[in-house]
């Protein structure tokens, strides 16, 4: 393999690959954020509020229906982690052609289906009649493109498995350029093209992630990269049901992780709205700030899951304390600055999203009970993406799925009556140290004698690092 393991690299201290692999994969998680706001304006502002209603009316449908399929592009960085660090090319390509066709296949049948289940679909979550028939347009076109988001979602992963979190990154430039142009002129009808309303920023969506997905097997080509889209993957471009077991395994987990956190979330905010439409506009702006604190906690532990993935293929198993160590150090170092700024700049922060000074009051005050305790989520979140790089999944999920509806919801729940919104705010500090305390038992009482124990054999396992 000619492209340089970035988490293997010798010649230089581990924490500095990790950080070069962590910037353009925060900046990636940046620019989607950026990108997704900046869409919700041009439909609120070029069309009109009902506009913006339908787009986001769909919003949880899409979430659940991405959320599996996200699980399993995860798996397989774990895999292709792994088989990269190994040098075992053959593996690698079957991995990647297991996965792409596994992305076409399901991105074409949900494609057909959402013809005909999207009508009660939209029924069923309660969307608006004023907007429904404009919602029901968007979403079909925009499930239409799943048979090439999925592949484009796929290789992003892919690459990033092999420790390139840059070209994943400048084909994401590309779409988002793309995306930024195409939107107000499908909407406008600039340059000649069609006015296309509401459906705009779905077509542009597609003809931006085409483009991007293009840019992405170029440069791989260019760069003679193993992922390289030719004849060798096409190969394998069939479903294996060893790998697919094992997809299915190690993904699952992390898709119903991330449905379970959208349910609590909407279970939280059932209780923010009962204190008003200003306490809502506070969690709204808090979350706002929140994303890009939360954003380099969880690259960190997805840096930690592709390091660890490509030291155990390669069975270079003393890298493991390192890469643990190296990721909680960036997790203090970048959340902690960050926490530190926002406190600083919290209120100037606060007044880009809001401009009533009692909200602005009401969500410092927010700020200030739940921002430190993202250093802890982050440590966690190192823990849990270690122990994943291993193949090592259900356990790490069902801990974080026992802190969110064991702690967080719970606590909200309770303390919101005496406390108010207060209470609701402290339940996400209580979780993340839960989460922390859970993650860390198994980490140190179970993953590293059984897991570690089976890697290394009879050699003596690294010791646990200092969390």
């Amino acid at each position: 393999m000619q492209q340089r393991r970035l988490a293997l690299d010798d010649s230089r201290p581990l924490w500095q690959a990790m950080l070069a692999f962590l910037v353009p994969l925060m900046l990636s998680n940046i620019l989607q954020s950026a990108s997704a706001t900046l869409n919700s304006i041009y439909l609120g502002r070029l069309i009109g509020v009902h506009a913006l209603a339908a787009a986001s009316s769909f919003f949880p449908i899409i979430f659940f229906m991405i959320a599996f399929f996200i699980g399993i592009a995860s798996a397989s960085s774990v895999l292709i982690g792994q088989a990269y660090g190994a040098r075992n090319e053959e593996q690698l390509k079957a991995v990647a052609g297991t996965t792409l066709a596994l992305a076409i296949g399901s991105g074409a049948i949900i494609a057909a289906a959402s013809w005909f289940f999207l009508p009660p679909l939209l029924h069923l979550i309660g969307t608006p009649l004023d907007v429904y028939d404009d919602a029901l347009i968007y979403a079909r076109v925009w499930f239409l493109s799943l048979p090439l988001f999925f592949p484009y979602l796929a290789y992003t992963t892919f690459v990033r498995g092999t420790g390139d979190s840059r070209t994943p990154f400048l084909a994401l430039i590309v779409s988002t350029v793309l995306i930024m142009i195409l939107t107000p002129a499908l909407i406008r009808g600039w340059f000649g093209l069609p006015q296309l309303g509401i459906v705009s920023a779905a077509i542009a969506g597609i003809i931006a992630n085409a483009l991007a997905l293009a840019f992405l097997l170029v440069a791989l080509a260019l760069e003679k990269n193993p992922l390289a889209l030719d004849m060798s993957i096409v190969r394998h471009m069939n479903i294996e049901p060893r790998l697919l077991r094992t997809l299915i395994r190690i993904g699952i987990p992390t898709g119903l992780q991330m449905v379970m956190v959208s349910l609590a979330e909407i279970a939280v905010i059932s209780i923010v709205n009962r204190f008003g439409s200003s306490a809502t506009a506070a969690y709204g702006a808090v979350n706002q700030i929140v994303s890009y604190v939360q954003f380099p906690a969880i690259s960190i532990g997805i840096a930690a899951s592709i390091f660890g993935a490509q030291s155990i293929g390669a069975k270079r198993f003393d890298r493991l304390r390192t890469i643990a160590r190296a990721g909680v150090t960036l997790n203090w170092a970048i959340c902690g600055a960050l926490i530190a700024i926002v406190y600083v700049f919290n209120d100037a922060f606060l007044s880009l999203f809001i401009t009533d000074a009692h909200v602005i009051e009401t969500a410092h005050d927010l700020l200030a009970i739940t921002l430190w305790s993202y250093v802890i989520f982050g440590t966690s979140s190192v823990l849990s993406g270690l122990m994943r790089s291993s193949g090592e999944v259900l356990w790490p999920t069902a801990l974080s799925i026992v802190a969110i509806w064991g702690v967080e919801v719970p606590v909200a729940y309770a303390l919101a009556p005496h406390l108010g919104l207060r209470g609701v705010w402290i339940a996400y500090p209580a979780a993340f140290c839960a989460g922390l305390l859970f993650q860390t038992i198994y980490y140190y009482g179970f993953w590293r004698r059984k897991k570690l124990t089976t890697l290394l054999g009879d050699a003596k396992p690294p010791e646990p690092v200092a969390t």
